[in-house]
This record gives structure tokens, C-alpha cells and sequence, in this order.
């Protein structure tokens, strides 16, 4: 079994910790997306003076990463195939150029494989791994489990998140810490969009519908994951009840010549809007009066704090940490075993009861302010790191000729 390197091998000039400790994020490419928000946001987010962060992204950089490449250094293209082996060579080779006191990569696959690897050979002080997801399409599977030892940290995005890492993919309790996704609540707020210069009732004239038109919105990639199709079956069974409503997907991917298809076959091409990437998100979700998310697997969605945060309530299927943020009948409802009929009914509810809507979005709203803000986020990976950081490079003299490791102390979870 691999071990990790002994800490007195690892580059002893970058002990000074009298300065921002530097981080790089290691990611396959940086499209638009949940994962990848919340990681430009976190870098915008850091202090300075703590902590600073750099995006290395194992292929192309993609629409976020020319966004930020400005003013977060950012490095891209740097794996050339599935199994090239000489990634780990120019990967570590980065990490030391760029004094890198901890690795963290984003997601698991290639990048969490690789960026680890190259990580331990570089004898970079910190080497975590932060999780997005509960399996399919993102498993951790068997190699990345075998890179297990060398790595100092796994982060989950919730409780339940946590104890999932712990128990299916079987990392050590002790290495498993919480830091719940955040968010930008006073971006994504209904009060904001209302006084900002993009007024909430916009998106209806965009698409020329009147101003009282009960909007049912997804903001969500179009991947196979996210389960568009039964988006649009509920559309069509509310449509049953509710003959005016109007649906909106925002987010473009793979999916969508499928998605078209099936809304023709539905016949509901007048009635659902394809928006594709869109730059006014929290505008659009505030104007929702139900968000309405249909994924297979989620662990604990931004799209959700986001509408959550703009006090639109939420009806979504029961899966990965979903439940934490979606308290059944308080801030949202629950569907179980992705049923069609359910999802409707209760999208339909909550648009013929504007009081309950309002109820639900207010006590959403009072959710993500207690446990889902952005600040709180970078707060938790900034202390983590740190933590851990300290741990590591902690030094003791064995004798007056040798200097040896301490020992590394219990690393509890960080919520």
C-alpha cells in the first residue's frame, strides 16, 4: 500500500507562515456549472491575507475559466489523453514552480486521480479532495479509492454528504470533513432583483408573456443526470390544471437536441423555454413562482440555495442531501421515486396558493441565511485548510542534529 511521503522530504521553503497560504484547485475544465460556480465563487471570496487561489484545470479552461483567467491565475490544457502518464510529471512539476501548500481537486474522476498522485510525488503539504456528488455519473471508483492513504482530506458539501463518503465510498471517518455549499444571498435575493436595475417581472416581457403568467423554472446543465425529461412530463400534467403556465430551462449541454424532441412529441413546444446560458440568473429565479428540479442524483445543489435564497419554493425529487435544504412542507416538497404524478400535483398546489408560496419562500430564504452563505463556506475550506496545513508541517527536534515529524493529530470534521 502506498504511504505518504515522510513531511521532512516536502519542500521545506514555503514553511513560513507568516503569509497566505496558496491553493490549487484542480479541475478537468471549468464549464458552466454547479461544482465550477461554486468554485469561482470561493476564489472571489478568500482573504488575501489568509489564503490565496489558483484553477488548474487538466484540460480545456471552458466558459468560467476565460471568466476568471483575469484575475485568478489559471492553467489549462495539460492532460493530453485518458492515460497519459506524463500528466503526473508537468502537474507536479507546476505545483512546485508554483509553491503550492495544498491540492485540492474538484470532483472525482481523472482530476482527483491525477491531481492527487502528482500532488504526493510533489510533497505538497496539503492534499484534499472536495466531492460534488453521490456517485453516477461521478464515482469515486476503485483507483481513486487506492489513492486513499495519500490524501489528507475529503470534503462533503452536507451532512448526510458526509456520512455518505463515509460509509459507500468507504473513506477513514477522521478525513471526512463538512463544508456545506454557499452562496451569495444578497445576490440571490428577491429584495436585490426588485431594487436592482433588472426588474423581476423582465423575464416575462422577454418572452412576452403577461405579467401575472405562473412561471416554473430549472436552472441546470442539460446532461442526462439532471433528468430534463421529467421536467418536461410534469410540465405537461400541470398544464392539465394550471392551462396558462409557463415553464423555463436555463443551462445548455449535451442534452438538448433530446430535449427539444421530446417537447414536440409532448406538444409543448409553446409553453417551455430553452433560455441556454444566461448571465441573469438570480433575476430569473426570483421571477419563478416554483422551482422545480428533477435530477437523478444531486448531493446538495446551488441551483436549489439559489432559489432557496430568492424565496421561490421548491418541489424536487428526494435524493443525494436534498432533503436538508427542502424540508418537506416547510420550505418545498419532497418527490419520491421520481413520480410524475406527485411532482405535478404538488407543482400545481403551490400555483393555485400564492399564501403558501410566499410562506415556503420565506422560511427557504431563512434556511440558506442560518447554514448556506457563501462566507460561511470560504470559512470552512480556509480553516480547514489551515488546519490541516499546521498539522503537517509541525515539526519537533528529536536532537540537535535531526528534526522529525510530529505527529499528526485528529482531524475533526469542520461544519
Amino acid at each position: 500500500m502506498l504511504r505518504r511521503i515522510p513531511f521532512w522530504f516536502r519542500s521545506s521553503k514555503r514553511n513560513n507562515v507568516d503569509r497566505p497560504l496558496k491553493v490549487l484547485f484542480v479541475i478537468t475544465s471549468m464549464p458552466v456549472g454547479g461544482a465550477e460556480t461554486l468554485l469561482v465563487n470561493l476564489l472571489d471570496r478568500l482573504d488575501a491575507k489568509r489564503m490565496v487561489g489558483e484553477v488548474v484545470c487538466l484540460k480545456e479552461p471552458g466558459p468560467l475559466g476565460q471568466q476568471i483567467s483575469h484575475r485568478v491565475p489559471l492553467h489549462a490544457n495539460l492532460l493530453h489523453s485518458k492515460w497519459d502518464l506524463g500528466i503526473v510529471r508537468r502537474l507536479g512539476k507546476l505545483f512546485k514552480e508554483r509553491e503550492a501548500d495544498a491540492v485540492i481537486t474538484v470532483g472525482a474522476g481523472d482530476k482527483m486521480f491525477w491531481g492527487r498522485l502528482a500532488a504526493w510525488f510533489a510533497g505538497v503539504p496539503v492534499i484534499a479532495s472536495a466531492l460534488h456528488s453521490t456517485g453516477w455519473p461521478d464515482g469515486v471508483g476503485r483507483l481513486n479509492r487506492m489513492l486513499t492513504p495519500l490524501t489528507d482530506g475529503f470534503i462533503a458539501v452536507a451532512d448526510s454528504h458526509g456520512d455518505f463518503m463515509r460509509s459507500h465510498e468507504r473513506f477513514p471517518a477522521d478525513r471526512v470533513h463538512v463544508v456545506r455549499n454557499g452562496i451569495d444571498t444578497d445576490r440571490f435575493s428577491r429584495r436585490a432583483t426588485a431594487e436592482g436595475s433588472v426588474d423581476q417581472s423582465n423575464i416575462r416581457k422577454e418572452l412576452g408573456l403577461a405579467a401575472d403568467t405562473p412561471l416554473v423554472g430549472i436552472v441546470a446543465a442539460l446532461r442526462s443526470e439532471k433528468n430534463h425529461g421529467m421536467f418536461l412530463k410534469v410540465a405537461k400534467q400541470v398544464l392539465e390544471t394550471t392551462p396558462n403556465a409557463h415553464f423555463i430551462i436555463v443551462g445548455d449541454g449535451p442534452m438538448r437536441p433530446d430535449i427539444e424532441t421530446e417537447m414536440a412529441e409532448l406538444q409543448i413546444q409553446d409553453r417551455v423555454h430553452l433560455l441556454g446560458t444566461r448571465h441573469d440568473t438570480p433575476q430569473i429565479v426570483a421571477s419563478l413562482d416554483v422551482f422545480l428540479l428533477t435530477s437523478h442524483n444531486e448531493a446538495s445543489p446551488v441551483s436549489i440555495l439559489e432559489a432557496l435564497a430568492c424565496e421561490t419554493p421548491v418541489v424536487s425529487n428526494d435524493v443525494g442531501s436534498i432533503a436538508e435544504s427542502v424540508v418537506h412542507g416547510e420550505t418545498g416538497y419532497l418527490v419520491q421515486n421520481a413520480d410524475v404524478q406527485v411532482a405535478a400535483k404538488y407543482v400545481s398546489d403551490l400555483l393555485a396558493d400564492p399564501d403558501q408560496r410566499k410562506q415556503m419562500g420565506a422560511a427557504g430564504r431563512k434556511l440558506v441565511l442560518r447554514s448556506g452563505s457563501l462566507q460561511a463556506m470560504t470559512d470552512g475550506y480556509q480553516n480547514l485548510v489551515e488546519k490541516i496545513y499546521s498539522d503537517n508541517t509541525a515539526v519537533v527536534k528529536a536532537d540537535a542534529n535531526q528534526l522529525v515529524a510530529a505527529p499528526l493529530r485528529k482531524q475533526h470534521p469542520i461544519s
